[in-house]
């Protein structure tokens, strides 16, 4: 396929001399951790790449309705199970004026996005995602306003124009655009990685803690229930994270409802050309860390300011991301602005699908923490549906854990995980833990437990020991593995690789066992 990253060979440390290791979780419903919120399970569109146009939009496709939505990837995003949709970015929408993607087509300007040095035609734009959404489940959206080139007063404006049911001058030209209810958009955010010196408008930690406070203010006076994310760091290795969230925290404090979090994951290449594949499937170490030094820098602030309120953490952004590699990098040249350029086209491994498996795993850990995620993207950018103009839509290897955790945990709640597991050895983290796994109580009585085995060369015999008095009627278990560490779905192969059924699974005195294959992401269901 063109434009995309293919996974290389030479992956270090992976020997084929195979042992047998033994790991437990205990499955305690006195524990609980929290609820599984359904927005952990939200996703992102930007207009970036191919995930908008000839990603979920796409006139004149096989499958496109009249609206030129592709039935097809809404079929595969209602499978997916995605819940919240942050839109339209993102570094996009630091540049991004709102106005130019609603109104009749014909008069919507082209612009260039200085971005992803794209060029973008606004032949989508609010009404086609709020119509979109509905079309794929009724997700929710979650918009987010420019605070890069512009500010209180274009915010204002969208809000108006998004949730003001009449009577006004932007709710009444949002009824001439043709939706005559109210978007009612519940969740926004204020501004994007607005620390970052990539970030067209970049501002300090002190300036744009004023501006998200004024702006969080404003939006308050219009509708007081809004629930409101401030920039927190785009990565845990930002020089100012930390002290950027304390100093973001201390203006918007009590006027917002969550801190945001980005992170993205790849293996690091080595002096000898391999990839750090020990350190890459232990990335749900780094995330957990992250986590857990954003709630302590909530808290400080809480307690500093000594206030009631509580702020809670949105990690709308995360991923696997081969950065720096070929697909990622943008066009150049003052004429070369293309439209819906191939951009950031990741096709993704085994590998990378039990990282994304195990990423879930750890944002259900800290549900008492994160109440919102977005799985960074949805279509053809980064992201678990592939798509080619004219042509099919595909499952990446990344759909899987993602949409089989939806399905097993949404409505239940996360109990605290006690884990038994040998350890390895890796470069950037030192010695964690090779299995790491979160049991989930389900409202109908059913226990579901995530699972990886990060180990590239040790087979895991996992035992569940199940609460007193649970007696199963049925055991699922399915597994995503294959001996190919770097087997991928692609245009050519879009069932290559598929979660099987987990035979080994078994029930003896109160406890289910199951085999874990090395590099492996499970889900089991206990009825």
């Amino acid at each position: 396929e063109p434009s995309c990253r293919v996974p290389q060979k030479g992956q270090r440390g992976h020997m084929t001399q195979q042992t047998e290791t033994h790991a437990k979780l205990v499955v305690d419903d006195e524990f609980k951790v929290g609820p599984v919120h359904d927005r952990v399970f939200g996703s992102f569109v930007e207009h970036l790449g191919r995930c908008v146009y000839t990603g979920i939009y796409e006139p004149g496709h096989p499958t496109a309705d009249e609206e030129g939505f592709r039935q097809d990837v809404i079929d595969l995003v209602k499978e997916l199970g995605a819940t919240t949709i942050r839109y339209p970015g993102g570094n996009f929408v630091s540049g991004y004026n709102w106005e130019d993607g609603v109104g009749p087509k014909q008069d919507r300007p082209r612009r260039l996005d200085l971005a992803w040095h794209s060029t973008e035609t606004n032949q989508f734009g609010l009404h086609e995602m709020a119509s979109w959404l509905r079309k794929a489940g009724g997700n929710e959206l979650m918009e987010a306003v420019n605070l890069g080139t512009r500010g209180l007063a274009e915010a204002l404006d969208l809000l108006e124009y998004a949730n003001v049911p009449e009577g006004t001058a932007r709710s009444e030209e949002r009824i001439r655009n043709g939706a005559e209810d109210p978007f009612d958009i519940r969740m926004w955010c204020l501004g994007n990685e607005m620390d970052g010196p990539w970030q067209t408008g970049h501002k300090s930690a002190e300036d744009y803690g004023k501006l998200a406070a004024s702006v969080a203010a404003g939006m308050r006076m219009i509708d007081p229930d809004l629930e409101l994310v401030v920039c927190g760091s785009s990565s845990h290795t930002m020089d100012t994270f930390g002290k950027w969230e304390e100093t973001v925290l201390e203006h918007t404090f009590d006027k917002v409802n969550f801190g945001s979090a980005h992170a993205y994951y790849f293996p690091q290449i080595m002096p000898d050309g391999s990839r750090d594949m020990a350190s890459f499937l232990a990335s749900g170490v780094d995330m957990d860390g992250f986590i857990k030094d954003v709630g302590a820098a909530i808290d400080a602030t809480r307690s500093r300011l000594k206030s009631d309120h509580n702020v809670y953490i949105s990690f709308d952004e995360w991923n696997v991301w081969y950065m720096g590699e070929e697909p990622s990098k943008n066009p150049e040249g003052i004429g070369n602005w293309p439209v819906a350029p191939r951009l950031l086209e990741d096709i993704y491994s085994v590998a990378d699908a039990v990282v994304v498996g195990d990423l879930l795993i750890t944002l259900l850990q800290n549900a008492d923490r994160v109440h919102a995620a977005s799985l960074a993207q949805l279509v053809n950018v980064i992201a678990p549906i592939m798509t080619e103009p004219n042509g099919p839509a595909w499952r990446q290897t990344t759909f899987y854990p993602f949409s089989l955790t939806a399905a097993w945990a949404k409505g239940g709640s996360v109990l605290e995980p006690k884990i038994e597991s040998p350890q390895y050895h890796t470069d950037r983290y030192g010695d964690v833990a090779s299995t790491n796994a979160v049991a989930v109580r389900g409202a109908d009585g059913s226990v579901a437990v995530f699972v990886t085995n990060r180990s590239l060369d040790d087979e895991c015999t996992f035992d569940i020991k199940l609460p007193e008095g649970f007696t199963p009627h049925e055991i699922e278990a399915r597994t995503l593995h294959d001996d190919d560490i770097l087997a991928a779905n692609t245009l050519h192969d879009q069932h290559r690789v598929e979660p099987y059924t987990n035979d080994s699974a078994s029930m003896h005195s109160g406890t289910v066992s199951v085999t874990l294959p090395p590099v492996s992401w499970t889900a089991i269901q206990i009825r």
